[in-house]
């Protein structure tokens, strides 16, 4: 029998950000088990290696003390408490914590997949994982093609490193604004700008529908309205979707993600889940900041045997798009679109391609977006996670984007 200071054994299944914080947290007592090559890594900072600034060692995640596995898992065994693995292991578990992350979106374009084929045709690239990012790496060069089907976050970052590397870029949207869900159009049409600087050609409100192979690569993108699309390299950065068939299998609640509570357990009180394949109060956030916070609680919770609740994470967005003329800086967070009845106050200086922008409902401030000068980010972000009441004093809304924050 454990102490209330002694997790027992803990496995972790997963190497990303969540899973390889969470071993790092518990030390020795947790075994680690990823079916990636590569040493754990930050994958925020892959279009970074993309884009030629980081070598893949420098983005390596800080190793953890307990063993790792370097396999798949492929089942695991609740009634005797056991996870068994491609390379025949049995690995048994007190704490089983799934942090299996999630897979690409993969669109239904006619063409993408012959008949009875599970791998993508030549020339064309998810972008989530080293193995992607490397692949990329190889195939990009001054000149080539390349098409990025997806304007989001993912996409834009992609988009952005692929034209530093000297591609010629096509990116193309099927929302009417790059980075729809983080941005308000003014802000998103400030990174539609630097990315037309950068040289990326940029279609929204544009639906790919089927792509062309050629000997077995796919040198045409086909767009809804029939224009075709001459391509080297195909980028599908269309959003992830949450790892959960180990979930499924051993019949855990699943939804959108694994339904876990409070305290990160499934419906297994011997299973738990973190990161991008957790479903915390309806909601799978997908995001770096939600998976280390849900690893930190996790890690406190196992290690002191008392219960902290995790309560969700008001998560900000930021991004930097390097430019030889200079960088754009952006950071989102909350609603960036009001309501009626909000109050609004918005900052542009055009000359510069600076934009700021606060979202006040009541006296509560609920979102805000930020691109080019970014000193006021740390005071409003503080005010917005902490969801306070702001300062009655009468003082006007104008103050909320002032260096200082106005708090």
């Amino acid at each position: 029998m454990t102490s209330s200071t002694d997790p027992g054994r803990v496995v972790v299944i997963g190497t990303g950000l969540a899973g390889t914080r969470l071993a790092q947290r518990l030390g020795p007592a947790a075994v680690l088990i990823g079916e990636e090559a590569h040493a754990p890594y930050n994958r925020v900072l892959l279009a970074e290696v993309l884009a030629g600034s980081y070598g893949a060692d420098v983005i390596a995640l800080p190793r953890h003390d307990g063993a790792r596995l370097r396999t798949r898992a492929v089942r695991v065994d609740r009634d005797e408490r056991v996870v068994r693995c491609e390379d025949g292991s049995v690995v048994p578990y007190d704490t089983l914590v799934l942090a299996t992350g999630s897979n690409p979106v993969l669109p239904p374009l006619r063409g993408l997949f012959a008949p009875g084929a599970t791998e993508l045709p030549g020339g064309v690239h998810a972008f989530r994982t080293m193995d992607d990012c490397l692949a990329l790496s190889r195939a990009v060069a001054p000149g080539v093609r390349a098409v990025v089907v997806g304007g989001g976050l993912l996409g834009v970052s992609a988009a952005r490193a692929l034209a530093r590397r000297g591609a010629q870029v096509v990116l193309t949207q099927q929302s009417e604004r790059l980075m729809e869900r983080q941005l308000d159009p003014r802000s998103s049409a400030l990174v539609r700008r630097h990315l037309t600087g950068l040289g990326v050609e940029i279609h929204t409100e544009c639906r790919v529908r089927g792509v062309g192979v050629v000997d077995g690569r796919v040198r045409r993108v086909e767009l809804h309205d029939g224009f075709l699309l001459d391509t080297d390299i195909t980028v599908l950065a269309c959003g992830v979707r949450p790892r959960t068939g180990l979930a499924r299998a051993a019949g855990l609640d699943v939804r959108e993600g694994i339904v876990v509570d409070d305290e990160l357990r499934t419906s297994d009180p011997h299973i738990r889940a973190v990161g991008d394949c957790s479903q915390h109060a309806g909601r799978v956030y997908g995001l770096a900041t939600p998976a280390v916070e849900q690893a930190d609680a996790l890690a406190a919770n196992l290690l002191s045997g008392r219960p902290r609740p995790y309560t969700g994470t008001r998560a900000l967005t930021r991004l930097t798009l390097p430019h030889e003329a200079g960088p754009l800086d952006l950071a989102a967070f909350g609603e960036a679109e009001a309501l009626p009845g909000d109050d609004v106050v918005q900052l542009t200086d055009a000359t510069r391609g600076t934009y700021r922008k606060v979202v006040v409902r009541g006296d509560r401030l609920v979102g805000g977006v930020l691109v080019g000068e970014l000193g006021t980010v740390g005071a409003l972000a503080r005010a917005w996670e902490a969801d306070d009441p702001l300062p009655g004093d009468g003082a006007p809304l104008l103050h909320l984007l002032t260096h200082d924050g106005g708090l």
